[in-house]
Parts: C-alpha cells; structure tokens; sequence
C-alpha cells in the first residue's frame, strides 16, 4: 500500500472534525501529489505531541524558523510506509528520544494551517506519543530548544493549537 493510500484510508476512518476531515480528503482527490512539500497547492504533514502521562508534562520544541513552541513533526518522506511512521519518525528525530510509542486509536486531531509561500497550506494529522520512563531529549537542527512543559504551562508558552492537541491527547488518555 503507498503512503497516498494509506493517507486516505487514515482519513476516511478518523472520526471527527467531519468538515476538516473532508477538506484533507478532497486535498487528496485534487491533488495525488498533495503528501509532498512540491505541492504548492498544499501537502499534508504528519505531527506527534511527546507525552509524559505519568509525570504529566509534554515535550515541546522550540521550531527554529517559526521561533514558537510545537509539537513536534514534519514533511512525509518517500520513505513513509504510513503518516503514524511518519509522525513517529518526525517525533524522534526531533526529540532525540529512543522508545517514543504512538498512542493507540490513530490520529488524535487535524489542524490545517496557512504556511508562507510558495506552498499556502499544511493539512497537519495530528498524533500523540508516549515518552518511556526516564527518556532524555536531544536538540535537533530544526530545534531552538526542547523543554518539558507541565499541562497547565502549555497554554501560557504555545498557540491554540498546541492546546487543543494536548486537551484531545489527555481526553485519549
């Protein structure tokens, strides 16, 4: 199964954010190369929040063009098999940590974003992984900084859709 596939099959089963996810669906239908960055149209991007539950803290990156705290995640690469592969080969490339596990039940929300140009969207699936006891973090190239932020720090260091993640993560957990 390719990526594109995968991608659709991953969208048709996610249930919620019924408007939102049929935008991503009809990105897909528009465009069969809407996975890559080439795609000026748009592309979907694959993205993980690290999280902690059992000291109940998640693991934001300082993005270095954007200069905000995030989620960590990124472009799909050829290489993808599936988007949880690719949010969770994002996740620890940009965490530095071994052992990340995706948290069950597929994607946890959407959220598309205006990027500068030329590109003009990111259709951003959104997923959640879970830190190992003890997991130290490394700074990537892509990377300012990687804090550790309790819950209720979050809203004061990222946007609103950083908050909306963690709120639907910790309604999963």
């Amino acid at each position: 199964m390719s990526l594109y596939d995968d991608a659709v099959l991953v969208l048709k089963g996610y249930e919620g954010q019924e408007e939102l996810r049929q935008a991503y669906l009809d990105h897909l239908a528009a465009h069969p190369d809407g996975l890559w960055k080439a795609c000026h149209a748009g592309h979907l991007t694959a993205s993980a929040l690290v999280i902690d539950p059992e000291r109940g803290r998640v693991l934001l990156t300082l993005h270095r063009k954007l200069r905000m705290w995030l989620q960590m995640g990124g472009h799909c690469e050829p290489g993808d098999p599936t988007l949880e592969a690719a949010a969770l080969r994002e996740a620890t490339e940009e965490s530095g940590i071994t052992g990340l596990t995706l948290l069950p039940g597929g994607p946890v929300r959407l959220d598309r974003h205006p990027i500068p140009a030329p590109c003009h969207w990111h259709f951003d699936v959104q997923y959640a992984v879970l830190a190992p006891p003890g997991a130290a973090h490394a700074i990537s190239d892509e990377s300012l900084d990687l804090r550790w932020y309790a819950y209720d720090e979050v809203p004061g260091v990222a946007d609103t859709s950083v908050v909306r993640l963690l709120d639907a993560t910790r309604a999963r957990l």
